[in-house]
Order: C-alpha cells, then structure tokens, then sequence
C-alpha cells in the first residue's frame, strides 16, 4: 500500500513539474516567502516597519536622488541581533533631506531640500568638541529606486515590508481554516444523522453571510490589529473545507479499506485519521491553494477600509488606500505598485492551485 502511494506521489509530482506555469508560480512564491521573512535585509530602508519619513520629499518619482544629512543621537540603539533582523532597526538618527552644506570646524552648515523650485531653510548644526566631522557618516546619498510615498518614505522598502502581511495571512488563515474545517467536515461526514444536520446548518448559517462582512465583524470583535485580523479571515474560510472534506468523507466510509478497518476493531479516530483523511487530501490541498488568494484579497480589502493592519505597519492594501487619489493626480505608480504585487501573488497561487488539479487528477 505505501509503495503504491509513493509511486502516486511520484507521479502527481512529475506532472506538476512539466507544468511550467505552476512550476513558476512556485518559485515566485517561494521568493516571495523569502523577501517576506528577511524583509529588512532587502530593504534600503531597514528601520522599523520602514517608517523612515521625509516630508519635503514626499511622493517623488522613482529614481529620485537627494543628499541626506544623518545627525547622530544620544540614545543608545540596544537591540539584539535576530530583532534587528527579523522586525527592523529601531531608528534613533535624525534624517535631514538637504541641497547644500558646508563645513567649518565642529559646525555644519546646510540647507534643507525644498520642492518645487523653492529654497530651504539654511541652519547650522556644531558637534561636540571630543566628535569630528565625518563626511561619509554625516552626509549620505539616498536613492529611492520607485520613489517615495505621500509621506516620504521609501516606496520600494514599504512594498518590501508589506509582503509580510501579505504572504503570511495565507499561512495563517489557511491553517486555522484547515483545522476547523477537516475536524467539522470529518465528524458531518463520517458520523451524518443528527451530527451531520447540525453541523450543516452551522455551515449553511456561515456561508450565508458576506464574507468581507463577517470578517469585519469578527475583526470588531477581536479588535484592530495585525493578529485579530489574522484569526478573523481564518475563521471565515473554514466552510469551504469542511463542505469538501464532508462530502470526501461520505464517499470514501463506503470504501472496502475502510470496512476491513472496522472489521479488525479500529476506532473512529484512527479509521478518519489515518485511513480516510490521507486518501481525500487532494481536492482539500487545491482548496487551501485558491484559499492563500482569497486570504490575501480580503487582507488587502481590509487594510483598504482602514480596518486591517494598522499604521505605521506596511501593507499593500493600505498603500492603495493612502495614495489611490493620486491616479488622477499624475502619479499612479504610488497605487499601481502595491496592487500589481497583490495581483501578481494572487495570480501565483491561483496558477499553482489549478497545477496541483491537475496533477493530483487520477484521471489523467
């Protein structure tokens, strides 16, 4: 039986990979996995939730250079090495955009970067007498390579950052919708009667309501933020599960595997877990495929509403919130970004999810 499994598998995984569509759409989501978790070593701008802003620069086009004066700090930055690398450097240097300076002893003359054609403020700033100047510490060239936002940060590394709530909510949502909906789908199928008719309308009553709606009640409920919205659209994208491994289950308790379990005295958690449930996960494991998308749909339309991750924490949706104005106002590039990536990684699942169809179909 184990052998026949494994040249199943064998067989399901060689038709994926002469599917080039899913095989790319893997790829990109594993690199997109990748940015995701090691975001801030991607990003030009590594401070925390790249909330790094400059006001005078904001919403300039991509390939903008400036000059930056960096003014050091008093405090003391103590992070750890792992917090640095997994949530951000909490930023204690001050960040000035400017067009000209000068140096005279301890003392630093500059100009503040204006727009449109006006002349900043000249100011002056002096060291202590134990520091010297140092002009490749003190002043940097910044390159924003798509820009910057309404409010001056770097485009690119927010689009970086944001991905992790993105790809993540999938993981999330798709694994609290896996261990509601296998376990009510199970029991509905393999027990039915009275068990069955109730669960059904616990599903029905679910599947009724709008999904966005329910999302944002329970998000009400649990309260703003990133985690509550997590748990939120996984509880919502259970349904669909349990429906699929119900009807799975209904069909395959008929099997002749399954009565020679019951024939040799095996009880019902045994019989479900590790008779019944490894031969119906196909149809489940394209369900969870098309439910990563859903999941990053809602997450988006969420954040979109104002009621999903909140500021200053990086998320597509919420780009598209803050700046969808701005694609009547000549700069479209600041809501097109972040909605081509969610495109783009909804579309990469989709294809992947359609490549596992057909590659776990015994009929072809």
């Amino acid at each position: 039986m184990s052998n026949k499994a494994n040249s199943l598998s064998k067989l399901a995984l060689q038709k994926f990979k002469k599917n080039f569509w899913g095989v790319f759409s893997f790829y990109f989501i594993l690199f997109i996995g990748v940015i995701s978790v090691f975001a801030y070593v991607f990003a030009p701008d590594n401070s925390r939730h790249a909330n790094q802003m400059h006001v005078s620069i904001h919403s300039k086009a991509p390939g903008f250079s400036v000059e930056m004066l960096v003014l050091p700090s008093q405090i003391k930055n103590e992070q750890g090495f792992i917090d640095k690398l997994f949530f951000g450097n909490i930023n204690t240097v001050t960040e000035i955009p400017i067009t000209q300076y000068s140096i005279s002893g301890n003392t630093i003359s500059y100009t503040e970067y204006a727009s449109d054609g006006l002349k900043g403020v000249e100011k002056n700033y002096t060291l202590d007498e134990d520091n010297t100047i140092n002009t490749e510490t003190l002043i940097t060239k910044k390159t924003f390579h798509l820009g910057t936002d309404k409010y001056g940060r770097d485009l690119l590394s927010r689009i970086l950052v944001g991905a992790r709530i993105s790809f993540f909510i999938g993981f999330v949502a798709v694994f609290i919708s896996l261990v509601i909906g296998i376990f009510m789908g199970s029991v509905a199928g393999y027990f039915g009667g009275k068990i069955d008719a109730f669960i059904m309308w616990i599903i029905n009553v679910t599947w009724s309501i709008p999904t966005l709606l329910l999302v944002i009640a329970i998000t009400l409920a649990l309260g703003k933020g990133f985690w509550q919205v997590f748990i939120a659209v996984g509880l919502t994208m259970w349904v669909e599960v349990a429906r699929v491994v119900r009807g799975q289950i209904i069909s395959a308790k008929e099997m002749q595997y399954v009565t020679a379990a019951r024939a040799l005295g095996f009880n019902n958690y045994r019989i479900i877990t590790k008779h019944i449930l490894p031969n119906i996960m196909a149809p489940v494991i394209v369900i969870c495929a098309a439910n990563f998308a859903a999941a990053i749909l809602i997450e988006s339309g969420l954040s979109f509403l104002g009621i999903g991750a909140q500021p200053p924490m990086a998320s597509w949706g919420a780009m598209i919130k803050d700046h969808y104005n701005y694609i009547i106002l000549g700069k479209p590039y600041l809501a097109i970004i972040p909605g081509l990536c969610i495109m783009f990684l909804v579309m990469a699942f989709m294809l992947i999810g359609n490549a596992l169809r057909d590659a776990l179909d015994v009929k072809n």
